[in-house]
């Protein structure tokens, strides 16, 4: 591992690489047929966005949902990972939130374009501190959840998950070079919904971190 601290990964991470549909409760919510293979999409850099920081509402979205979501940090970079020795490019792990534009989403998906608009707007990646790996034995077993002024909206485990934390590995790595201090975001639970400005989130991994956002308009 480099110089650089893995623990600021958000701050000089390459690349956000999301899985979109990977629980199938999820698919089913948003009429999405279950997928036989993993739905990738990215997020810039500048998505990052910090505890004390608000998310921000984009001016061209009027339906904002939150997806609460494990994220798996890379330490050591590769292509075609094998998915027997995947976890062994894994340093550690963060609670994040993939923040949609689901208004223009639906708009893109109906016109077979691209989610970059409703996916990958500054404030759309919310991330927690850094976990080490060694802090979070077997990620399948931790329980993720996200409250919204108070009232749960999600609660889920990775255990859920359609494809696991190696085979994405693999696959990704397949498709394009994982690098350290790179994020993957591995999919929401169900319960996804709409939250307005001013609306308070609160999202954990049980017993590991818990963090806070306020929704904001520009």
């Amino acid at each position: 591992m480099s110089a650089r601290s893995i623990t600021r990964f958000w701050e000089w991470g390459r690349k956000i690489v999301c899985v979109g549909r990977n629980y199938a409760d999820h698919a089913k919510e948003l009429k999405n047929p279950v997928p036989t293979e993993p739905v990738l999409f990215l997020k810039p850099p500048s998505a990052y966005v910090r505890e004390g920081c608000p998310i921000v509402v984009p001016r061209y979205c009027s339906s904002l949902h939150h997806e609460v979501e494990l994220g798996v940090v890379i330490g050591k970079g590769g292509s075609c990972i094998t998915e027997s020795s995947a976890m062994e490019h894994v340093a550690g792990y963060a609670l994040c939130l993939d923040m949609t534009a689901r208004d223009v989403q639906d708009d893109c998906k109906s016109r077979g374009l691209p989610w970059t608009l409703a996916k990958a707007f500054d404030t759309s990646c919310p991330v927690s501190d850094f976990i080490p790996k060694e802090r979070v034995p077997e990620p399948a077993d931790v329980t993720l959840w996200l409250k919204v002024n108070g009232a749960l909206r999600q609660s889920g485990s990775p255990s859920q998950m359609i494809f696991s934390i190696p085979f994405l590995i693999s696959y990704i790595s397949a498709v394009m070079s994982l690098e350290e201090g790179d994020l993957i975001l591995t999919g929401t639970p169900r319960g996804v919904s709409a939250v307005q400005e001013h609306d308070q989130i609160q999202a954990s991994i049980d017993g590991l971190v818990t963090m806070n956002f306020t929704v904001a308009k520009t």
